[in-house]
């Protein structure tokens, strides 16, 4: 895993090159509304570039987690399957559903059930490196989604541009990074990590919370702002210093929000006693994510080291795999 948090800049520039190699097909009718399908390690990728494009896409864009489809998705509706092994069962069982409903679909994948089903009906599949847990290819899923909808129109193409910077950056700044990321994790230890960030930045705190839960085999969770100054923030009331609380300070908050964030930090640290704060740097919204995900997945590798578990283990979703399969 160390290996493949470090190959992360790389992967950017490999990933980029699969994307400019491919092709995609013009889609048969008009799109009135895109559906990214996914789940865990693939699934946070959707959520992040829906983050990311949302001030600059004109049509509505939702996430699937899960086996089925909203009602309005129709032919007019743009599919994106993406899962890293290409057999994600809720991802494929929801593709057979927006088939039967003529929906233009386009799969990313290393290859799998995905792959084979996009070649038997004629759909676009983006075929990716395969072999490694699904966490660890971010890259590689966010940089062809940012590729299918600058390629089909919807956004421009500067935002891989954008990737490209933000991998440069984060190379360049490995010092600072990791005594960042050993300073969250040794706050977290022995406690209950809770995640806070402006909405917009909403995936990059389901990142986090990922990351810990599925790297350092630890529990806890997130929450935005403002919505959680609407209810989380009184729960406070009943919070003591088993908690950890991280707030993701990315300095584009809207003049409002900052506020918020500075009265509820001053509000829960009187609680638990310590909140940690975290600040992003970069040009633009990609390049400052990017930052914030490579402290994240470093505090999550050094968290595991400290909680001394094993890193690669997912015993129980296997577990949890083998159960479905009998059913």
């Amino acid at each position: 895993m160390k290996k493949l948090i470090e190959a992360f800049p790389d992967n950017i520039i490999e990933a980029m090159n699969i994307a400019e190699s491919s092709s995609l097909q013009k889609p048969p009718h008009d799109i009135h509304n895109i559906l990214m399908c996914g789940l865990g390690g693939s699934g946070i990728g959707a959520k992040m570039v829906a983050n990311w494009l949302q001030d600059e896409i004109k049509v509505p864009v939702s996430l699937v987690n899960d086996y089925t489809l909203p009602g309005y998705v129709n032919k007019n509706t743009l599919i994106i399957g993406s899962s890293y092994s290409g057999n994600t069962e809720e991802t494929t069982i929801a593709l057979e559903e927006a088939k039967s409903r003529s929906c233009h679909i386009i799969g990313i994948c290393s290859g799998g059930k995905l792959e084979q089903f996009c070649k038997d009906n004629g759909y676009d599949c983006i075929v990716v490196p395969g072999g490694n847990p699904p966490r660890s290819a971010l890259a590689y899923s966010v940089i062809q989604l940012l590729h299918i909808f600058a390629s089909l129109g919807f956004v421009s193409h500067e935002h891989k541009q954008h990737m490209l910077k933000g991998g440069a950056f984060i190379e360049s700044h490995q010092e600072e990074i990791h005594d960042i990321a050993k300073e969250m994790a040794a706050h977290l230890f022995g406690k209950v990590g809770v995640y806070y960030a402006e909405t917009k930045y909403e995936g990059v705190i389901v990142r986090a919370r990922q990351q810990f839960n599925e790297n350092s085999k630890y529990l806890g969770w997130h929450h935005v702002i403002p919505e959680m100054n609407h209810n989380e923030l009184v729960g406070w009331t009943g919070g003591d210093d088993r908690f950890a609380p991280v707030f993701f300070n990315t300095g584009d908050l809207h003049p409002r929000n900052y506020r918020r964030f500075e009265i509820s930090k001053s509000a829960i640290e009187k609680k638990c006693g310590k909140v940690f704060n975290v600040s992003a740097k970069g040009d633009s919204f990609i390049e400052r994510s990017l930052y914030l995900i490579n402290i994240v997945d470093w505090a999550s590798y050094y968290l595991c080291e400290m909680n001394g578990a094993d890193i690669i283990d997912i015993e129980i979703i296997d577990y949890l795999k083998s159960e479905l399969a009998k059913f």
